[in-house]
C-alpha cells in the first residue's frame, strides 16, 4: 500500500526527540533509513535511552536546552523534526526553536480516529492543528474513498511498554539529574496501574444493573458526562476548566440549576485513570450541595457507544468520545478546545443551554461524513504505535500511503528557493497534510 509516501523523505535530514513510549521510534527510523533519510536522535532520560540505545543524550537544564538545541540543529543541517505530543515542556520549547530555523515539525499523537490510526500533523495536533474549523471548507471538499485495515488489539502492549519505560526511567534518573519529565517519572508509576484492575472489578460488581437501567427506564432521559486522564494535555493546557476536578463542579452546578428534573446526569470515569484517580466523593458532595444527589450517576465500566445510543445528549472537554458521539448523530457539547467543534457538528451555544436546547441539536451528519474522511486523509496514519503488524507492511507496523504530500514538496521547493514564494505561499491547502499519510 505504500508506494511514495515514506519515500517523499528521501534525501531528508531528520531529528527525533521523544517519541510513544516503547520501540516506535526506533521502528520509524528504520523506515526513514530505508527510504533513504538521514536519522539523528536525542535521549532525554534512561527510559529513552532503553528504546534507542545509538540515540544522543541531552543531560543539560531545561533553561539550557533551546540554546543547546538550535546549535546541534545547524551542525546536522536538519530540515524536519518529529516528535510525540506538542505539550511537553522539551517539545514545547524545540517547536520554538525550529519555528525560528525555519525547520518542518512533524507531531505524532494518538489518533483523533481510535483504534485503527495514529495522528501525525505539520506543526501542531488537537487545538494546535492546522485543520480549519469552517464547516462550509469541508462541505466543499472533493469526496474521499477511505481505506483502511483494522489494527489488532494493543492494550496490553502498550502497558508493557509503558512499565519498561517508567521503570527504567525511575531508575535511571541518577543519570539525568536535571531532566524533568511531564508526568511522574518512577518506578511508583506501577501502583496505580496494580490498584487498576481491583477498583474495575469493585466497581464491576458494586454497579451491577446499572447499565441495563440506563438502557431502559432511563433510556434518552440521562445526559452523558466522559471524563478524561487527569493529566491529559487536552484539559491541562487546552481547556480553561479548573482541570477534571474543575470540569465535574461546573458540570454538576450548570445540571442542578438549568436541567430538566427529570433527566440524570451519569459521569463515567476514564479507564486509563482508574488507578490514579477516583472521584466518588468529590461527585457525591458537590451533587449534595447542588440539591442534585439523587440524579447524579458516577460510573466506570459501562460500554461507551451503548451509552451514546440511549442518553440525551453528551458533555465532553475535548476527549476524542466527542467526535464518536457526534459520528452516532448524539448532541454533543465540548467546553475545551477540539478540532471537531464547529457549528453544524457541535452544540455552540452555552452548557447551561444545552440541557434544555439537545433534543433539537442533533449534529449534522453529512458535515460530520465529510469532516470525518477530510480528518483521516490528511491528518490519520492507518496503524498502531504499539504493536508491530506483519513484515510486508513496514518497520514500524504504519501503513503508510502511496501519496507524497505537502510537507516533502514544500520542504524541496524551500531546500531549493530558501523560502516559500508568494505564489507558493497562497497555493497552500486550507487543510494541510504531512508528508506521510
Amino acid at each position: 500500500m505504500i508506494d511514495g509516501g515514506i519515500k517523499a523523505f528521501q534525501g531528508r535530514r531528520i531529528l527525533l526527540l521523544q517519541g510513544p513510549v516503547g520501540p516506535f521510534f526506533t521502528r520509524f527510523a528504520q523506515d526513514l533509513t530505508d527510504a533513504g533519510a538521514t536519522v539523528h536522535k536525542i535521549n532525554f532520560n534512561a527510559g529513552d535511552w532503553f528504546f534507542y540505545p545509538s540515540g544522543e543524550t541531552y543531560r543539560g537544564t531545561m533553561e539550557e536546552w533551546p540554546r543547546w538545541l538550535a546549535r546541534r540543529l545547524a551542525e546536522l543541517d536538519i530540515d524536519l523534526v518529529f516528535l510525540f505530543g506538542d505539550c511537553r515542556p522539551i517539545h514545547q520549547a524545540a517547536h520554538d526553536v525550529a519555528r525560528q530555523a525555519n525547520i518542518e515539525v512533524g507531531v505524532f499523537e494518538e489518533g483523533y480516529i481510535r483504534p485503527d490510526f495514529v495522528t501525525l500533523e505539520r506543526d501542531g495536533v488537537n487545538a494546535n492543528s492546522m485543520m480549519t474549523r469552517t464547516p462550509e471548507e469541508y462541505l466543499r471538499a472533493p469526496d474521499r474513498v477511505i481505506a483502511k485495515r483494522s489494527m489488532p488489539h494493543s492494550f496490553w502492549w502498550m502497558v508493557w511498554w509503558g512499565f519498561l519505560y517508567f521503570t527504567i526511567g525511575g531508575f535511571g534518573q541518577v543519570f539525568f539529574p536535571h531532566y524533568r519529565h511531564h508526568r511522574p517519572l518512577t518506578i511508583m508509576e506501577m501502583f496505580p496501574w496494580l490498584l487498576s484492575p481491583l477498583r474495575k472489578q469493585w466497581f464491576k460488581w458494586r454497579q451491577r444493573g446499572i447499565q441495563a437501567r440506563l438502557e431502559g427506564e432511563f433510556d434518552k432521559r440521562f445526559f452523558l458526562v466522559p471524563l478524561q486522564v487527569h493529566n491529559d494535555s487536552q484539559v491541562m493546557v487546552h481547556a480553561d476548566v479548573g482541570g477534571v476536578e474543575g470540569f465535574i463542579a461546573s458540570t454538576i452546578a450548570s445540571f442542578a440549576n438549568h436541567a430538566p428534573s427529570d433527566c440524570l446526569l451519569v459521569l463515567k470515569h476514564h479507564p486509563m485513570d482508574r488507578g490514579y484517580r477516583n472521584y466518588t466523593d468529590l461527585v457525591r458532595r458537590l451533587a449534595r450541595d447542588g440539591g442534585c444527589a439523587e440524579r447524579v450517576l458516577y460510573i466506570h465500566d459501562q460500554h461507551t457507544p451503548t451509552l451514546i445510543r440511549h442518553c440525551r445528549g453528551v458533555v465532553v472537554i475535548n476527549s476524542t468520545v466527542g467526535l464518536t458521539a457526534v459520528g452516532m448523530k448524539c448532541p454533543t457539547k465540548a467546553v475545551g478546545e477540539a478540532i471537531w467543534d464547529m457549528p453544524g457538528l457541535t452544540y455552540q451555544r452555552s452548557l447551561d443551554r444545552f440541557w434544555i436546547d439537545a433534543p433539537d441539536a442533533a449534529p449534522d451528519n453529512k458535515l460530520f461524513l465529510k469532516f470525518r474522511d477530510e480528518l483521516i486523509a490528511t491528518t490519520q496514519i492507518n496503524g498502531s504505535f504499539y504493536r508491530k503488524l506483519a513484515p510486508e507492511t513496514s518497520a514500524t507496523g504504519l501503513i503508510w500511503n502511496a501519496e507524497a504530500t505537502s510537507l516533502a514538496s514544500l520542504a524541496a521547493r524551500r531546500r531549493s528557493t530558501g523560502s516559500d514564494t508568494e505564489a507558493e505561499a497562497k497555493a497552500r491547502p486550507a487543510v494541510p497534510a504531512l508528508a506521510a499519510r
